[in-house]
């Protein structure tokens, strides 16, 4: 069990030594969405009317979904390090070291959550210049929450990168499908009204729950605020469901048999 440990965080700590090294990775994954919201909140918030949602802007409107964004911006950054790894050769040591593969799985997503929630409470740090008032009661489960889909979202940036060989397929797959997740997850505009087709996706989105579990908590005293957003309930249920499938997958990928040969 010692050793266990011992391999999970030897790896998360090398994911975080990593991440501070590389300047651009944190340009990368702080900076930029912190950009998004800066332009797009100023761009839109003229023209923006949020049915249902009392009088705020877009700039407030937008700042949660920025967050959601920090995770996901430092979840591919992170993730994409096993195909670094595996090409360099790392992987191919961490394989045949006396460690499970569940230690390398749990030890990846340990070091992405670790950055992920680091830079999101950076990033919440800015809610009062949106007009938000975080209460110690809603820091503490706000972080909470994003604790829980940095989980998912590092389970399922691994499982995307431990069957690719190149860093550019990554990024194709980040392009086509991490970042629709995003956009269909209520972050960039509300859900209500959309077309049916588009209401499906946003529906479906495991995303769109936590986004909206994390709206909650930063609105409890304001519920016209979140009236049109799913319940706490379902979304907190969505959010443990998709962290949990995520890591699982994540773990039946890594105890592949072929995969792990053509690795090592």
């Amino acid at each position: 069990m010692s050793a266990t440990w011992l391999g999970i965080w030897s790896l998360a700590s090398r994911e975080l030594k990593r991440f501070l090294r590389q300047r651009n990775r944190v340009f990368g994954a702080l900076a930029q969405p912190v950009l998004f919201w800066a332009l797009f909140g100023g761009g839109l918030d003229p023209s923006f009317r949020a049915a249902g949602r009392s009088n705020i802007g877009y700039v407030e409107y937008f700042f949660p979904g920025t967050i959601v964004l920090t995770l996901l911006f430092t979840a591919i950054f992170t993730t994409i390090s096993i195909i670094e790894d595996r090409n360099a050769g790392f992987l191919q040591s961490v394989l045949v070291a006396p460690v499970g593969r569940e230690s390398i799985v749990c030890g990846k997503i340990l070091g992405t959550t670790i950055l992920a929630v680091g830079q999101a409470i950076l990033v919440l740090a800015l809610a009062p210049l949106t007009g938000i008032d975080v209460s110690a009661i809603e820091l503490v489960a706000g972080i909470a929450l994003l604790v829980l889909m940095a989980v998912g979202l590092a389970g399922l940036g691994f499982a995307i990168a431990w069957r690719m060989d190149s860093t550019q397929g990554f990024h194709a797959i980040m392009t086509a499908f991490l970042m629709p997740m995003w956009f269909l997850s209520g972050a960039f505009f509300p859900a209500a009204g959309l077309p049916a087709w588009l209401a499906t996706l946003v529906t479906i989105n495991p995303l769109t729950y936590g986004l909206a579990a994390f709206r909650r908590v930063l609105y409890l005293g304001e519920p016209a605020v979140t009236a049109d957003l799913p319940g706490f309930g379902i979304s907190l249920l969505v959010m443990i469901t998709f962290a949990l499938s995520m890591v699982t997958l994540a773990m039946w990928l890594a105890r592949d048999h072929n995969l792990s040969k053509r690795a090592a």
